[in-house]
């Protein structure tokens, strides 16, 4: 995996960013997050994770929240070996990654200072609920989805069924009362992949410290610079918070 590593001077602590789903650590989004804790004098790790299209191992067809997921854990033990690292340190990500910050912080609650879900998956059952019939079952009946890769103009998504198979182990819900650090949560609200009503579900039932801003206009990925300009003050004011 190849990792990016940002230090502050006299930093107040470490936060680790992810990109969802076929994402990179350049990801507009993603920069935004690590710069505004960079910004609040937090040491910074962007990674790509393996089977995306970054500069880490693997092929996007074959990515799994599974994979993710323990592509997390593996940066946070390379972390823990570094002279920088810190605990309990945030937790920052965008959709796919952000479900698994959010498990992360569910099975560690101690080493998580705060978490920062951005449009999350909240379960594999929201997951599928949410996209058109139609195109699950052409997906599960022809084992591939195929589509633009809207970051890479000319680039092809496929991306197998599996993936969907094991996106549907995951559900933040049942020990969502383990996310007791501050929890800052956005959405999009044209977001049809993670959509608001299914943040609200996950929102409710956090237990302490926690914010919920629905972007209007926004789509999934924030890609345009009014977005991010509104994101990036909604951030800010939470790490001051936190």
């Amino acid at each position: 995996m190849v990792v990016i590593l940002e230090k502050a001077e006299n930093p107040k602590g470490l936060a680790f960013v992810m990109h969802g789903l076929g994402g990179i650590k350049e990801a507009p989004q993603i920069e935004m997050f690590a710069h505004c804790f960079l910004e609040k004098g937090y040491t910074t790790v962007r990674f790509d994770t393996t089977n995306s299209f970054g500069e880490s191992d693997g092929k996007y067809e074959d990515a799994t929240a599974t994979n993710y997921y323990e592509d997390l854990e593996d940066v946070i033990e390379w972390a823990k070996t570094q002279s920088w690292y810190q605990e309990p340190f945030c937790l920052a990500g965008h959709s796919l990654g952000s479900m698994c910050i959010a498990l992360y912080a569910e099975n560690f609650p101690d080493k998580v200072k705060a978490l920062a879900p951005i449009s999350t998956v909240v379960s594999g059952k929201l997951s599928i609920k949410s996209k058109p019939k139609e195109e699950v079952e052409d997906w599960k009946n022809s084992g591939w989805k195929i589509q633009p890769h809207h970051s890479f103009p000319g680039v092809m998504k496929k991306l197998k069924w599996s993936h969907m198979e094991d996106r549907l182990k995951y559900d933040l819900l049942p020990k969502v009362g383990n996310l007791t650090m501050p929890v800052l949560m956005i959405v999009g609200d044209q977001d049809i992949s993670t959509i608001p009503k299914d943040q609200k579900i996950l929102f409710e039932k956090l237990p302490r410290q926690k914010e919920l801003h629905i972007i209007k206009g926004a789509p999934h990925t924030f890609r345009e610079q009014k977005y991010l300009d509104e994101i990036k003050q909604i951030f800010l004011n939470w790490i001051e918070k936190i």
